[in-house]
């Protein structure tokens, strides 16, 4: 009984020091760089982890092209003219320059300075991570006690550089959550990876993000250790080609394959998530584009666009591929008066058409427009994205053109990405490679035409 009273007593000491501990907006300026060790010190031993690390987004959570342009010319500038969004100027740094924000040192040096801030999401913060503040991780309420004590997921390793302790927070979703889920000062959820895996199949299993970004081989922790069963530190997600290609699974087929060449033809596409833990997409939804587009092609090699059918549900006009324009509030940060806004969702007639379906889920400012700016956000839009293990069935019935070819008419359904939305990223000068289409998967499938 002694004994039992001594451990609740030992428990309440630590969950007291862990309280005092300053986390989220709190822990600003209460650390130094000097407290946390340079990624280069770890690589001395952790070869593989660095290595792998440097080719992660974790390291380029700060130097990465498109984030330093959103931050430094519309955060911050947004920030510093309106006053409900300001704590963005210093907030944004939490979970991309997280070493920055402890220091104080905001907004830091821009990419490339050779700041501290360049190291991103480093070896020494995630370790020295013991816990989170409150009942939700998000918007970096991370506890970090820096020191020779680092956090592991393993017990009993010995270091000659450090001590190490094993921390089961370090293997769960919630330690992913603290960066991957966001509110806006406006109390919206605009980054809930976190949340949508807690609300799914994957939770339910028992399944952690790390399984997936994390996965686990043989291999040593340190040169000094004994071969085991290790995490790698991939981190691979949106960034990363292979982990995109086939995460959404597509079938077609015709409702009939024999159709009078003066009718319609009735096609249904199914798209099954067999493979993220989360929605698609995922994270920052409002950059984030994603697109069914399905020609038709005759027995001549004539091609025609198919566009999808509405289904009707409140919202659809924001999933239907249009020219419609959007993103006004850009204008705030660039003192562009009245500004019109930039083309929404990309149309070029290429790999993308109006009528088109988008998976997406929108983003209103305070003004009822669709915004990209995470921190402008006060309303979401309707949620039409593919849930872990959902498959959504899109129908599209097109009636045929009067030049068709007799013969065979063959449907090729294409799912296409674009980590950011191309209008966007062309008004703001953003490289290339931000837009680029990814092909995320493809299916086909035939009817015959006859008189």
């Amino acid at each position: 009984m002694r004994f039992a009273l001594i451990l609740v007593f030992l428990s309440t000491l630590v969950s007291a020091a862990v309280a005092d501990i300053p986390a989220g907006e709190d822990a600003l300026g209460t650390r130094s760089y000097d407290d946390y060790e340079r990624p280069e010190v770890c690589a001395a031993c952790h070869v593989d982890f660095y290595q792998q690390w440097t080719q992660a987004m974790m390291s380029q959570a700060y130097v990465h092209h498109w984030d330093e342009i959103e931050y430094f010319e519309l955060a911050i500038p947004h920030a510093e003219k309106d006053e409900k969004v300001a704590g963005v100027k210093a907030g944004c740094n939490g979970c991309h320059a997280p070493l920055s924000f402890l220091a104080g040192d905001v907004p830091p040096p821009p990419p490339g300075s050779g700041s501290r801030a360049d190291e991103g999401v480093s070896c020494d913060l995630c370790h020295t991570i013991t816990g989170f503040a409150g009942d939700i991780p998000y918007n970096f309420n991370w506890i970090s006690e820096p020191g020779r004590m680092k956090q592991g997921p393993k017990p009993g390793l010995v270091s000659p550089h450090h001590d190490t302790v094993e921390n089961e927070f370090l293997k769960t979703a919630d330690f992913c959550g603290t960066c991957h889920n966001e509110m806006s000062p406006y109390g919206i959820w605009v980054k809930s990876t976190h949340l949508e895996w807690s609300e799914g199949p994957y939770a339910e299993q028992g399944v952690p993000c790390q399984q997936c970004h994390m996965p686990k081989a043989m291999g040593r922790n340190a040169k000094m250790s004994e071969p085991d069963l290790v995490a790698q530190h991939l981190f691979h997600g949106a960034h990363d080609e292979g982990k995109l290609k086939g995460a959404i699974e597509l079938r077609m087929h015709p409702e009939e394959r024999e159709t009078e060449w003066d009718s319609s033809a009735v096609i249904k596409v199914q798209l099954f998530n067999g493979k993220a833990g989360h929605k698609i997409p995922t994270g920052s939804v409002e950059d984030r584009i994603l697109w069914l587009h399905v020609t038709a092609t005759d027995s001549e090699g004539k091609t025609y666009h198919v566009p999808v059918d509405a289904k009707g549900f409140a919202g659809e006009e924001y999933t239907i591929a249009a020219e419609t324009l959007a993103y006004q509030d850009m204008g705030i940060a660039k003192e562009i008066p009245d500004f019109a806004g930039v083309q929404r969702d990309g149309v070029s007639g290429d790999d993308m058409d109006v009528g088109d379906r988008i998976f997406r889920m929108p983003y209103f400012d305070p003004q009822g427009r669709m915004t990209i700016q995470q921190w402008n956000t006060s309303s979401l839009g309707v949620d039409y994205r593919i849930g872990p293990r959902e498959t959504k069935i899109e129908t599209f019935t097109w009636t045929l053109p009067d030049d068709i070819a007799q013969g065979r008419v063959v449907f090729t359904a294409t799912l296409n990405y674009k980590k950011l939305v191309e209008p966007v990223a062309e008004f703001l000068n953003v490289p290339d490679d931000e837009t680029e289409t990814i092909v995320i998967n493809t299916a086909s499938t035939w009817i015959e035409v006859y008189e």
